[in-house]
């Protein structure tokens, strides 16, 4: 009796990186409106109902890129207060990827990579900011985890889609150095410092 081939498993994690490479590599070569599942899954060498047993659409995707090869692997440096480190770690990565950022920030409409990079960062900063404020009376009611995890979304979105927009000429380095300096000071003191 012949043994049967030792069958490789194939697991989620790495059905999932699949798919994001085959993005990534379609993203840089036509527009992201233009890219069609079965193209996805193609690259992928998997079938079409595989990309929907992992992501509902390419912007579900999109999301999950940012969220594991970006921000995913910042959290521990942020729990531990290692804060420029973090910010660095963004930048760097995004940098490692940058024909695929470039072309990415030009998506546009209701799935806006803006949009979507702004949610991803309001998930990671909400997490940090509610772990820190669990059990502590709030100082002013307004002042909540989730308004000022959408506050410094909003920054750091901006600051990331400013530099990626004018080519990611600024290293990794510097930028985390710039949102240092800009988090850290009030509109007051940036006004006195110009």
């Amino acid at each position: 009796m012949a043994e049967r081939p030792e069958r490789k498993e194939t697991s989620k994690e790495n059905i999932e990186q699949a798919l994001a490479a085959s993005l990534k590599e379609l993203t840089v070569r036509q527009p992201f409106d233009k890219i069609t599942i079965r193209q996805i899954t193609d690259g992928a060498g998997v079938i079409r109902v595989t990309f929907y047993n992992h992501f509902q659409d390419k912007y579900d995707l999109l999301g999950w890129i940012i969220r594991s090869e970006i921000l995913a692997p910042v959290g521990i440096l942020f729990e531990n207060g290692m804060y420029r480190e973090a910010i660095h770690l963004i930048f760097a990565n995004m940098q490692k990827d940058r024909a695929f950022y470039t072309a990415a920030v030009h998506i546009e409409g209701q799935n806006s990579f803006a949009e979507i990079s702004r949610q991803c960062i309001y998930e990671l900063l909400l997490q940090l900011f509610s772990a820190h404020a669990a059990g502590k009376p709030a100082k002013h009611a307004w002042l909540t985890p989730e308004q000022f995890a959408q506050y410094y979304a909003e920054s750091m979105n901006f600051i990331v889609l400013s530099w990626i927009r004018s080519g990611m000429t600024v290293s990794p380095e510097e930028m985390a150095m710039i949102y240092e300096y800009v988090g850290t000071r009030s509109m007051w003191d940036v006004l006195q410092e110009l």
